[in-house]
């Protein structure tokens, strides 16, 4: 019976939670291991003198994923907490000006007109096509565990695959439609900060403009952590338990199974083990070698997504001049891009993002201040210190002010940073990556690390680092998809 096999999870962000809501659902006996003292992984939140701040993802797109998720248990996002579409989507900051960009596609497509002329109504070309390839690909790609490429050779998936421009870069798409290097920009930002270089990236990823774009920016009211909150409560509802301050060392085996987790010096038995830390510290430190389908040398070849370098900033006045969501795009796209995936050097004038969520939210600040995180991209390749934190954060407010007209130096209250070592430290961060594998074409589906273990027969893999691949969204579908394998399996 399932409810005498007992499954660890190690690790408590997206993926794990849902991963553990699904087995439980199908009324497995779960158990969760997180290393850190609260749940959620990287959507961890740090509170500090009234202000609150989530640490890592702050964007809320693909809403559709997020009501599937809780839609599973009986439940809606309304029952947890309250979602609020963002408009404008958010505030790009170019050389010359800022634009909002609208949420409305009829405002969207004035705008894009106010640029190129004509280019309106091929946004709204454009905008059919993303439809298309996130349908299929958020549809019959993205939910496949793809430990073969025989997954994907049936005749409806090859004439759906035709649709998805896999060996066209999402660069050369954009340009067949657009000519404005705005509108260029724009479009290329989401690969940009979330996966590899847009002449590297698949079209196929244009779904992500559809999902910026079509589906909306929201936000849920208290943070992004009140998924986290809601997700455990669903968990907690169907059983499954919850360890903190739990970290495993090892994945203990015998006879080609794992046999459970070495937690805190303690052995925790489990017939089958899920794990939601990093792939690679999975497996070049939690299994013995004989185990570890993959090398050390085919890790240092794979094709990292950005590391990021952070700040979280309160303020003790308001700030005039930015929204919730802000892109700063006043220097060089293509050389940033360059120094994150090329180089892998220290960016002389980065791109930065501002996310402000105390314009939209009372409770992350206290009254009349400020809650500021701010994030520049940048390469794994690098190692961080004070001296080069400091140097970053002059240039974002010289640059700030610059925009806005403040100076918010001197009206910092709290001021805490989090870099690449702190993702190593943290995590357990393969090269300190914020985002895992870069969404190139030979790093997708099938071609990505598999998330079924060959070696052992109950061993499994879920997040950034597997299928389907980085972002909040896609982590909570590769729990289901590992829980369904599971199902399947045992």
């Amino acid at each position: 019976m399932r409810s005498q096999l007992k499954i660890a999870i190690i690790g408590s962000g997206f993926s794990a939670l849902s991963n553990a809501c699904y087995l439980a659902k199908e009324g497995y006996n779960v158990e969760v291991f997180e290393k850190n003292s609260s749940l959620g992984g990287r959507a961890r939140i740090k509170q500090i003198n009234g202000f609150k701040f989530d640490m890592g993802p702050s964007w809320y797109w693909m809403p559709d994923v997020f009501d599937n998720f809780f839609n599973d248990f009986g439940a809606s996002v309304k029952d947890f907490y309250e979602l609020k579409r963002l408009d404008p989507s958010y505030r790009v900051f170019w050389k010359d000006q800022p634009d909002d960009i609208p949420a409305k596609i009829e405002d969207l497509t004035n705008y894009f007109e106010s640029y190129e002329k004509g280019s309106g109504e091929r946004l709204r070309k454009f905008l059919d096509e993303a439809k298309i390839k996130y349908e299929v690909g958020m549809g019959d790609f993205v939910t496949k565990p793809s430990l073969s490429y025989k997954e994907f050779i049936s005749i409806n998936i090859a004439k759906k695959a035709m649709n998805l421009d896999l060996f066209k870069s999402i660069s050369k798409h954009i340009r067949q439609h657009f000519k404005h290097p705005k509108l260029i920009e724009l479009l290329e930002f989401p690969v940009l900060f979330l996966g590899a270089k847009p002449k590297n990236t698949p079209a196929l990823y244009s779904l992500m403009n559809y999902a910026d774009m079509a589906l909306g920016t929201w936000y849920p009211i208290g943070g992004m952590n009140k998924i986290v909150q809601a997700m455990v409560s669903v968990a907690e509802d169907l059983g499954v338990k919850f360890h903190t301050n739990a970290n495993v060392t090892e994945i203990l085996t015998s006879n080609n199974r794992c046999t459970g987790l070495m937690v805190n010096q303690k052995v925790q038995s489990a017939d089958i083990v899920v794990s939601g830390a990093d792939y690679h510290h999975t497996e070049q430190k939690l299994l013995p070698k004989p185990f570890r389908m993959y090398s050390k040398s085919y890790w240092e070849k794979r094709t990292m997504a950005p590391s990021s370098l952070l700040y979280y900033v309160g303020l003790n006045k308001k700030l005039d001049g930015i929204k919730h969501h802000n892109l700063f795009f006043d220097e060089d796209f293509s050389s940033h891009a360059e120094e994150i995936y090329d180089t892998h050097k220290w960016p002389k004038k980065p791109l930065f993002y501002i996310c402000c969520p105390s314009k939209t939210d009372k409770t992350v600040a206290p009254k009349g201040k400020e809650n500021i995180f701010f994030l520049v991209p940048v390469s794994t390749e690098l190692k961080d210190n004070e001296s080069i934190k400091d140097l970053y954060f002059d240039q974002i407010c010289d640059r700030l002010k610059k925009f806005t007209g403040t100076d918010i130096r001197p009206n910092i209250e709290i001021k805490e940073s989090f870099a690449h070592t702190d993702f190593v430290s943290e995590y357990n961060s393969f090269k300190g990556n914020a985002y895992g594998l870069a969404n190139t074409l030979t790093q997708t589906a099938f071609l990505k690390p598999k998330c079924k273990n060959n070696k052992l027969k109950n061993l499994y893999y879920i997040g950034q680092l597997t299928v389907p691949g980085p972002g909040v969204p896609p982590a909570i579908v590769s729990g289901k998809i590992v829980a369904n394998l599971i199902s399947l399996n045992h």
